[in-house]
């Protein structure tokens, strides 16, 4: 299927790009909370360091299921004065706000775990349609503006929110804890979280009106039929495909119970997250077909025909995403523990000097998303002058460099360095690649196609939430700051496939 134009809508004025950009920093904000504190949380409460991943795996599995869910449905959306996507906005920030006041209080594992995945799909709710937001509002030639402001909402909001304990540790409130307890200044920053979060998506909700499907269709949104191009998918080609990946998965499957039940240096538990993965998405083909056979088009047999008709650069940019937030996710997941052990020499999560570095990963990733919103306006500058793929290479090979340093450099203020490589590198990352896509989407088909392309931010995230603790296990030595290392490399792998991309 060739790419679609994007239709062309009235320009916005700067304080309405604003307005409608305003919700992001309360997204980024609960976000920049989880990043900056769940592996800590998990650790309070008894989990080990080769444990963290697997229970970080809530958070991309919730993305996979419910983001091209929360799409397709706001794409079919219209209430009336509520909009399309805005009602979707609030509900997540309700129930993300429920989640953030209830997270630092748990005193058991499994709970956090839990909550993980509620917070989580709670932001997924909200932050779906945000994107495909854009598309909507925006024509063509302010996209790039429209991302790029949302960036620095997203930059701002990481800012505050990963310094939080660190301040408020500043202004006397406890930064220590008896042991499996969370300090007041974790605790108290998830409060002002879950605030921040209602009232950021408040302003945009109620300061932003939205495009009627009848205003729409009058800007000469495109349709499937005026591509020339029947995309449905037909019955036996959903069968056949659905077949194969249900027993590649089987055999996977399969394979890592023989292998673990005769050995005694097993394989982690967590593979078996893929090979099942891989068998129900198996799975899910085979019931599309057996819909499409009997002429009972849903829901889910759309978002298939859309898999299966993916855009040429969709699928380049999706390969790109692939290998950022694979690097990202390592970031995210082992910062703390690694340079606890890195700079530290410690793995014991009451101690003074593992809190002490836990507040201060929270000041480096304030640092990177500070970085990310001042790159916000620097990027449309190089993209106008390098074009947005060279442009995508360069951050992105920066902050490969970044991640990379984290092994290198031995002091922690040496680490903002780092940092500045990894803040234009996702400034790019949540700029870039949107500003590309968009401008080969249908625009009433927005919303589930930019739930299927963050797939390629998710699977990345399962992968690395499934083999990054084997990796630290068995290859690295519990050595956490080399899994960081990998990320780097993979963030640089992700930058050289940028020159397969071409824009028009």
């Amino acid at each position: 299927m060739s790419d679609f134009n994007g239709s062309q809508k009235p320009r916005l004025s700067l304080t309405q790009i604003i307005n409608m950009s305003v919700g992001f920093l309360g997204i980024q904000f609960a976000f920049g909370l989880q990043n900056a504190n769940v592996s800590r949380i998990f650790q309070t409460l008894g989990a080990k360091i080769e444990e963290i991943p697997i229970l970080w795996i809530a958070a991309p599995l919730t993305g996979l299921i419910m983001q091209p869910i929360i799409g397709h449905m706001s794409d079919k959306t219209w209430l009336g004065k509520f909009g399309r996507r805005r009602p979707y906005f609030m509900v997540g920030a309700i129930l993300a706000a429920l989640a953030l006041f209830v997270f630092p209080n748990v005193a058991a594992l499994w709970v956090a775990a839990v909550l993980l995945w509620l917070l989580d799909a709670s932001i997924n709710i909200s932050m779906e349609p945000f994107r495909a937001f854009v598309g909507d509002m925006l024509p063509d030639e302010q996209r790039t503006s429209g991302f790029a402001m949302q960036s620095f909402f997203i930059g701002v909001g990481a800012v505050v929110s990963s310094m939080l304990p660190y301040i408020l540790g500043k202004m006397n409130i406890s930064d220590t804890a008896p042991d499996g307890t969370l300090p007041d200044t974790v605790k108290y920053s998830f409060y002002i979280g879950a605030a921040v979060y209602v009232a950021a998506i408040s302003y945009t909700v109620f300061t932003t009106k939205e495009y009627s499907p009848e205003e729409m269709k009058s800007f000469g949104v495109l349709d499937d039929a005026s591509t020339g191009k029947n995309i449905k998918t037909g019955w036996n080609s959903f069968l056949n495909k659905g077949l194969v990946w249900l027993v590649i998965g089987a055999v996977l499957s399969a394979a890592l119970f023989y292998y673990n039940s005769n050995t005694d240096n097993k394989l982690e538990k967590e593979l078996y997250v893929l090979s099942f993965g891989i068998a129900a998405y198996g799975l899910l083909q085979i019931v599309a077909a057996l819909f499409r056979k009997s002429n009972s088009d849903n829901g889910l047999v759309e978002v298939m025909d859309d898999l299966n008709y993916l855009p040429e650069t969709m699928k380049k940019l999706a390969v790109v995403q692939f290998f950022s937030w694979f690097a990202l996710f390592s970031m995210w997941i082992y910062s703390t523990p690694a340079l606890a052990q890195h700079l530290s020499n410690t793995t014991d999560t009451s101690s003074k000097e593992y809190n002490k570095i836990g507040d201060w990963v929270g000041v480096m990733f304030a640092c990177y998303n500070g970085f990310a919103a001042l790159f916000a306006f620097l990027l449309p500058v190089m993209s106008k002058k390098l074009s947005r793929p060279k442009t995508h290479m360069i951050a992105l090979i920066a902050g490969g460099l970044g991640l990379i340093s984290y092994y290198i450099f031995k002091n922690e203020y040496l680490l903002i360095i780092s940092m500045a490589g990894v803040g234009l590198a996702w400034s790019s990352i949540l700029s870039r690649p949107y500003s590309i896509l968009t401008q080969t989407l249908p625009s009433h088909k927005m919303g589930v196609y930019m739930g299927i392309f963050n797939f390629f931010i998710v699977i990345p995230q399962i992968l690395a939430a499934t083999l990054l603790g084997f990796f630290t296990k068995h290859l690295f030595g519990d050595q956490a700051i080399l899994s960081i290392v990998l990320g780097g490399c993979s963030m640089i792998v992700a930058a050289f496939l940028c020159l397969r991309i071409k824009e028009k």
